[in-house]
């Protein structure tokens, strides 16, 4: 069993102005300090300004591995504190990015949460972080994190010892989601979601649909 340590957990500082049609973004995330509770779209006294496209329950939270950040620090110059990609989650010893569509996480002694899809990296996120090419860059790396939907509510705080309870037998990742289905994969995908093993999301699922009509076109 794959054990991690939750590093620290994290919530909007300040709503920033956008120039889309939302008019803020709540990605500006700081570590906290204490237990949190956790409902199904997310942290108490968080906010997801769209929930379009950054929140709802099947990316109710949003976590990213130590390992990568320690990467960007390297690449940027700069440390890539938690928070700083708009994570509520910097888990260490857990791959956030490589983690099973489906899989599920213990965290604490009272939250399960489970992997949904990657996170898309947008514009808000590379004004925000004011680098050149930013998105192009993060996607390039694949370094992607993961969204997860809450299956069991509670509490949480940084030090919760992470266990990954159950993986299913399919093993496709959120990074592999990311960089683009094989039809192997996406079959796997799409027979693990019929057969009740997982739920896909919408956007999960159209992937794996899509990567099937590229390899089979009419």
């Amino acid at each position: 069993m794959t054990t991690g340590t939750l590093l620290a957990v994290c919530r909007v500082h300040e709503l920033l102005p956008t120039k889309d049609s939302t008019g803020v973004t709540a990605i500006d995330k700081r570590a906290v300090a204490g237990a949190v509770n956790v409902h199904a779209l997310g942290l108490t006294g968080d906010i997801q300004a769209s929930r379009k496209h950054h929140g709802g329950p099947t990316k109710a939270l949003y976590a990213y591995s130590q390992e990568d950040a320690d990467f960007w620090t390297q690449q940027l110059g700069r440390e890539v504190t938690p928070g700083l990609f708009g994570e509520n989650l910097r888990v260490g010893g857990i791959d956030a990015s490589h983690a099973v569509i489906g899989e599920r996480w213990a965290v604490g002694d009272q939250v399960v949460l489970e992997v949904t899809m990657p996170r898309t990296p947008c514009v808000n996120f590379a004004r925000y972080l004011g680098e050149r090419s930013w998105v192009r860059r993060f996607a390039e790396a694949n370094r992607v994190g993961t969204y997860l939907s809450v299956v069991t509510r509670g509490s949480i705080c940084a030090g919760d010892t992470i266990r990954v309870v159950s993986a299913p037998e399919h093993g496709i990742t959120a990074a592999q989601v990311y960089a683009g289905l094989d039809e192997r994969q996406a079959q796997a995908l799409l027979d693990a979601g019929a057969s009740g093993q997982i739920a896909l999301t919408p956007q999960v699922r159209k992937s794996a649909l899509q990567a099937l009509k590229v390899a089979s076109p009419a």
